[in-house]
């Protein structure tokens, strides 16, 4: 008769570690659920500006404000890239488009006159105000029944999940050696 063997210290057990990539595959259908990109679109189609408000200009709006407050007020397309982990010609692209929507400003740098210093305009503060009041209403209705100390406990564990993810990124091969090995057969 075969035993599982017990795991090592600080290894988890292999059911374990299915639940939790079941639980994250399941999270990223619900997030990317093709009606609700659609909608999205749809009530965002006249934005500040006349200008349809996209996906991307949250993610530009956001990384602008999160750079304003680390580094005290300069902020780059480069820095946008490295903070968005996307190379620089698309920052660029993205980062034109949050302007033309009327959510960014753009204005010459007081360290370097060659750089552009990017910033939220009043209408991207509201939108990335609303997002997030937004974001925190549907984590809150689905923590409703959560005691403070386990929300407290997942906060500190899923922050730490995504600073591991995001310090150890997936070995995109490995998705390469699924199909391969599924064909084996």
């Amino acid at each position: 008769m075969e035993t599982e063997s017990a795991p090592r210290s600080g290894e988890l057990p292999d059911q374990v570690l299915a639940d939790i990539s079941l639980a994250l595959f399941q999270l990223r259908r619900v997030w990317a659920k093709p009606d609700l990109m659609k909608r999205i679109r749809a009530q965002t189609s006249g934005g500040p500006g006349g200008r349809p408000l996209q996906l991307s200009n949250l993610m530009v709006v956001h990384a602008v404000a999160g750079l304003s407050v680390a580094a005290d007020g300069e902020v780059t397309v480069g820095a946008v890239a490295e903070r968005l982990e996307i190379d620089p010609s698309t920052a660029s692209r993205l980062v034109g488009h949050a302007i033309d929507a009327g959510l960014v400003s753009r204005r010459p740098s007081p360290l370097d006159a060659r750089r552009a210093n990017l910033g939220l305009t009043d209408a991207g503060a509201r939108v990335k105000q609303v997002a997030d009041r937004f974001r925190r209403a549907y984590v809150d209705e689905l923590m409703s029944d959560w005691t403070g100390t386990e929300r407290e406990d997942f906060a500190r564990l899923l922050t730490r999940f995504a600073d591991a993810a995001a310090s150890c990124p997936m070995d995109i091969d490995g998705v390469d050696r699924i199909f391969e090995e599924a064909r084996a057969d």
